[in-house]
């Protein structure tokens, strides 16, 4: 079954790759589709859609992040699956 969040990281998460390391962390899962970026308030959003199993999965490694981030906040809100996806990005 797919499955879509959006997700909303609050804490030291920019400006120590966590873009990089959840864009690297999203391709070790089969056909996840979505985007991750820094928003201006000095988070990090995630759009995370696929199989719920691998969705579920990740979103536990965002509860950590890579290890030179500090996750102190983190908001999942399920949302519409979007056709418009077809890969998992970073967006600047």
């Amino acid at each position: 079954m797919k499955t879509a969040f959006l997700v909303q990281i609050k804490g030291i998460v920019t400006g120590v790759g966590f873009r990089y390391y959840t864009n690297r962390e999203a391709r070790k899962y089969p056909n996840l589709e979505g985007y991750v970026r820094n928003i201006k308030e000095g988070h990090v959003e995630v759009l995370v859609q696929g199989n719920e199993t691998h969705v579920l999965d990740f979103i536990e490694w965002l509860k950590e992040g890579p290890s030179h981030a500090r996750v102190d906040d983190i908001k999942i809100n399920p949302i519409p699956i979007s056709q418009s996806l077809t890969s998992f990005t970073v967006r600047y």
